[in-house]
């Protein structure tokens, strides 16, 4: 080749061509890169993450297979409660089988009472219901974990079972019947397959829980130097109140899995209770030593070093039982009244929104129209924010209804056995499972999972009807689209008005410590507040960074001044301390209940009178618990330096 011909080539390389070339292997190879990483959970699953598909999918065609066998009418739901059920931990299933199987004796009893009080009135019938749905759904937003789930399990089973019956109301008590017996068998089968693949649970639970606490007890060891030299930020903090709420929230299902008769949910609940108040703590120190000096911020040595040793002891005595330990503790989660109502009052809407559509077209599938719509509120109704878990769940949906229909016209008609059913399962469910197990695509696969059998639909009865798979298809398309339609349009959730809530709430709780009738302890106060705060962050993704970060600082910064209206209200009741001081003590409450924040307006004065108590006074032990105090109030004077973020929320 001659050096003209290199030249050329070299040009045409560089030129516009060579660049484009270029620009399209670099985007496909960074395609493919992308492609590979999102599908990472389906083409490289871990082991535990494959267990737990493999588990989960054999549970539920177990269900299938033996509700076909036994020659129930309808046996696609059992392989339904299997999916409901299966969790990640035991301990989770174990919570959930249990309340979901109280709420299904519930809510059949309920439906077959429906349908006996308005046999024939239909408008009266759908009131009710509609009352009664509504009920249930409002009333779960008060409870915590899966005793709300079995709240709202309640509500949809009741309108499953009374919509089942509407063309057959004297079949009312067998329908309910059956529907409690497909669920039943879901969660024994799920709960023996998980028992045959996990055999040392209790063991697995206690590392487990060790690995837990362990961690957040790194997390707040490491952020506390940084709180005490004020190099802490709000980030910082709230990043780790989210490591400890996260550990709080699997506390349950650990216990769970440990077993009866011990302690060990108490003790791990206390021991990460007492690492919030060491954070507090540290961060109220580390204020002190930004204004007076570093000295100053060692008033509190010991008690962070005591609320560090009290936490030790309390990891070490949730996983090594002491007999004869009947210690208790109990914390509670903020939950708002004015959102348990919306979501009564939209569960109830619509379910008369969809009973309407129902009388309006006279549409054949109607019934299952409306079973549908109250089966997806009863899975969306506790969600923190069900806007966006809705939107996930109607994609999960549709490609549910792509799989079962390729199915339905290509594989069901191959069939003769329901073992071959089961084979031929297998692979969707398979995925389903894994797509289960990761955050990204636990959304989808929360419908699909479930709803898959359901729309099948296999019987032993007949052969199977493409038009019925095709208007129950339709039927279940349309009650989520229609129940993601109601949440956006009746009283939608406001991520910036629940914030504006929380504030007045949290306002409101700050002048209520300060009640002499009140019994919130330290740990309580800053469990409460934290899981409130995490929440809210969780959900506050597309507000502006500076509004979010004034809210942090403002929640942590109510969290601090609460802890230390608890101390002195604890003071007050101790009487080793001289009347005097807690008369002027009790004064300064008095004016906190009233006045809230604007109470702090008397603090100088109060530590200038108190400096004068601690001068006089001779014994050290009280003289010691009146620094305390002292240093509390000037803790409280620090943290009102950033009180002027609440005017951007309120």
């Amino acid at each position: 080749m001659s050096g003209t011909q290199q030249q050329a080539e070299q040009k045409h390389a560089a030129g516009p061509l060579g660049l484009l070339w270029w620009f399209a292997v670099f985007s496909a190879a960074r395609a493919q890169t992308s492609w590979r990483e999102k599908l990472k959970w389906l083409l490289e699953p871990s082991v535990g993450d494959l267990a737990f598909a493999l588990r989960s999918s054999l549970a539920a065609g177990l269900s299938l297979l033996i509700a076909m066998w036994m020659e129930l009418d309808s046996p696609q739901w059992a392989p339904l409660s299997v999916w409901v059920v299966a969790q990640s931990s035991r301990g989770e299933s174990l919570s959930k089988a249990r309340w979901r199987i109280i709420g299904t004796v519930v809510g059949c009893c309920v439906g077959v009472a429906l349908i006996a009080s308005f046999p024939q009135e239909t408008a009266l019938f759908f009131g009710a219901l509609a009352l009664w749905v509504g009920l249930c759904c409002g009333l779960a937003t008060f409870l915590e974990s899966y005793r709300a789930y079995g709240l709202v399990l309640t509500g949809f089973t009741s309108a499953i079972v009374a919509t089942g019956a509407i063309s057959e109301p004297d079949h009312v008590f067998d329908i309910a019947m059956a529907r409690g017996t497909y669920i039943i068998l879901g969660v024994v089968c799920e709960a023996a397959l998980a028992l045959l693949c996990t055999p040392s649970m209790r063991e697995q639970a206690l590392r487990n829980l060790t690995l837990r606490l362990e961690g957040a007890k790194n997390a707040v060891c490491q952020a506390v130097p940084d709180l005490l030299t004020g190099k802490g930020t709000p980030q910082k903090q709230a990043q780790v109140l989210t490591t400890l709420v996260s550990a709080n929230s699997r506390i349950e299902f650990d216990a769970l899995e440990i077993g009866a008769h011990t302690h060990a949910g108490d003790h791990a609940r206390a021991a990460l209770s007492y690492l919030m108040v060491m954070l507090a703590r540290a961060r109220g120190m580390g204020l002190l030593a930004q204004q007076q000096g570093q000295k100053s911020a060692q008033t509190y040595p010991a008690p962070l070093a005591a609320d560090y040793a009290e936490a030790i002891k309390h990891i070490t005595l949730s996983t090594h039982a002491q007999k004869g330990d009947r210690f208790r503790f109990k914390t509670s989660s903020r939950r708002h009244a004015r959102e348990a109502v919306e979501n009564g009052i939209r569960s109830a809407a619509g379910i008369l929104a969809a009973w309407l559509v129902w009388e309006v077209t006279a549409w054949p599938s109607g019934a299952a129209f409306i079973s549908f719509v109250a089966l997806v509120y009863g899975l969306l109704a506790t969600r923190e924010n069900p806007i966006l878990a809705s939107s996930a769940f109607f994609k999960g949906a549709v490609w549910c209804a792509v799989v079962a229909g390729l199915y339905a016209f290509l594989v069901m008609p191959l069939l003769t056995t329901p073992e071959m059913l089961l084979f031929a399962l297998m692979l969707p469910m398979t995925i389903g499972g894994l797509a289960a197990r990761h955050s990204n695509t636990a959304g989808y696969a929360f419908s699909f999972n479930m709803f898959l059998p359901v729309l099948l639909g296999p019987s032993n009865l007949g052969r199977y009807n493409e038009v019925a798979f095709y208007n129950g298809a339709l039927a279940f398309l349309f009650a989520v689209l229609f129940v993601g339609w109601t949440y956006r349009a009746v009283l939608p959730f406001h991520i910036d008005s629940h914030m504006r809530r929380t504030l007045k709430w949290r306002t409101m709780r700050l002048k209520a410590l300060a009640a002499p009738r009140n019994h919130a302890t330290m740990q309580q106060w800053l469990t409460e507040s934290a899981e409130s705060l995490v929440r809210i962050l969780r959900n506050a993704q597309n507000v502006p960074e500076q509004l979010r970060l004034a809210y942090m600082q403002e929640q942590l910064q109510a969290m601090s001044l609460g802890m230390g209206v608890i101390l002195l209200r604890d003071v007050v009741q101790d009487g080793t301390i001289p009347q005097g001081v807690r008369r002027g003590l009790r004064v300064f409450l008095r004016k906190w209940s009233t006045e809230g924040v604007q109470a702090l307006q008397w603090n100088i004065m109060m530590q200038h009178w108190l400096g004068r108590q601690i001068a006089l006074e001779q014994d050290k032990g009280i003289k010691t618990k009146l620094e305390t105090v002292q240093a509390c109030l000037q803790v409280m004077t620090a943290e009102t330096v950033q009180h002027d973020n609440l005017a951007r929320f309120v």
